[in-house]
């Protein structure tokens, strides 16, 4: 067990949730990954920096998560008495515990850059600074190192030196203002969506500068992640639009401002359907398929402008004819029509459903607490140079040993671990 980790509830968790005929795969620690080659050195915390290392890992990087004594926070965050999320974002990884807070661990930090091709922190700014890892000294030590870094606000700016969580990022940016239903509070998303958003874009970044180290023979280089602007971006042309209306996109629900008609509705059984008509042609089929041909001609939904217009009466038309059929029965009235329906499915139905196992988005990975664990595979598949599974989330400082005592020798480990500069299981 990790030192640092959530609660259990036993020697074993009990599995609560059936996931069904999930596909079972193996760690096998001599796959290699496009990525071999690649050592990453990760001081980062929490979501965003650990999506960055994943995607690095997953594809064969070598990722050293650098924690000190009390661990990623992100081992404190889980359910049923397992650190779920650490067990998920920390996969493909391996990890050593040094005491940050002095010169000694400071130095072991230096010794591994000088091996490392990424750096990752998300320190608030100036805080990498203030440890004496600035990146000129880390360009000092090596020159080609990519160094990302995250934040809430980036380096630079007024905001630069706040607190920035990616609650914030997703509230400044614009996404709750228009997330929820018009006449209800702004709805911030019950997910991570900051952090993420900030983690694969910094993981972008950080192939991009590798390849032009590659291709250009180019020196190392700065990315400055920050969370607000890759949630921002996402929103895509709300600032354009406003320009050109002086209008501020209102908050819809599940509607659209764009297409009509698009939207949740219920079914006669008490489940949930998602359906869009985002073509001429697929309204149009829609239509014919509920029996209301006559709405193509109808100048209140004969254009996609117009539907929008008039999206209200449209979902009251639509939803009518769902909520007298149960869920399957209008999947397959949808389905056999040509017309672009799904079912809103909560994890209990994703975790069974055929696509999802017969696709294998989820697989089953052994783990050494849960017996266990379902977990999303690795996105995106490439034909030639797939991701690999090489290990499991490692306990805190598991790989001390073999990661830090060809850094100083095994005189200096022992001088070391003895004084508690590394600390962990993993000196053992």
């Amino acid at each position: 067990m990790s030192v640092a980790h959530i609660p259990t509830e036993g020697a074993r968790a009990v599995r609560r949730g059936s996931t069904g005929a999930i596909h079972q795969k193996t760690f096998d620690s001599a796959s290699r990954g496009p990525l071999e080659g690649i050592r990453v050195v990760d001081l980062s915390r929490l979501m965003a920096g650990n999506m960055l290392s994943l995607q690095l890992a997953d594809f064969g990087a070598d990722v050293i998560k650098v924690e000190n004594e009390r661990g990623d926070t992100l081992r404190a965050v889980g359910a049923g008495g397992i650190s779920t999320n650490w067990k998920v974002y920390g996969r493909n990884k391996r990890s050593v515990c040094v005491d940050l807070h002095c010169a000694e661990g400071i130095e072991l930090v230096r010794k591994l850059v000088a091996q490392a091709d990424v750096f990752i922190e998300s320190f608030k700014p100036g805080v990498l600074e203030q440890m004496g890892l600035a990146p000129d000294v880390l360009h000092g030590i090596r020159p080609q190192l990519v160094i990302a870094r995250i934040s809430g606000w980036g380096q630079t700016g007024p905001y630069r030196h706040k607190p920035g969580f990616g609650t914030l990022a997703e509230g400044y940016s614009g996404f709750a203002a228009i997330n929820g239903f018009a006449d209800r509070e702004p709805v911030l998303p019950p997910i991570f969506l900051g952090d993420m958003t900030a983690g694969l874009s910094g993981a972008i970044a950080v192939l991009v500068a590798l390849l032009a180290r590659t291709r250009r023979d180019a020196p190392g280089q700065v990315i400055d992640v920050s969370l607000f602007e890759p949630m921002f971006s996402i929103l895509g042309p709300l600032a354009a639009n406003y320009a050109m209306t002086g209008k501020i996109k209102p908050r819809t629900g599940s509607r659209s401002t764009n297409t009509a008609p698009r939207n949740a509705y219920r079914t006669r059984d008490g489940k949930w359907l998602c359906l869009s008509s985002s073509t001429q042609t697929m309204a149009e089929r829609l239509f014919r398929a509920i029996g209301r041909a006559d709405l193509i001609d109808d100048p209140r939904y004969a254009t996609n402008v117009e539907r929008v217009k008039h999206a209200g009466e449209l979902d009251a038309i639509v939803g009518s004819f769902i909520a007298e059929r149960d869920l399957d029965e209008n999947l397959a009235f949808f389905e056999s029509a040509g017309v672009t329906v799904g079912p809103i499915n909560d994890v209990a139905q994703i975790v069974q459903d055929s696509y999802v196992i017969e696709r294998e988005v989820l697989v089953e990975l052994p783990d050494d607490d849960a017996g266990s664990l379902p977990m999303h595979n690795i996105v995106p598949r490439l034909s030639g140079t797939p991701g690999v599974f090489r290990r499991p989330a490692p306990s805190l400082g598991e790989h001390n040993r073999e990661v830090l005592m060809p850094l100083v020798g095994e005189s200096e480990y022992a001088a070391l671990t003895q004084r508690g500069i590394i600390v962990g299981p993993g000196n053992e």
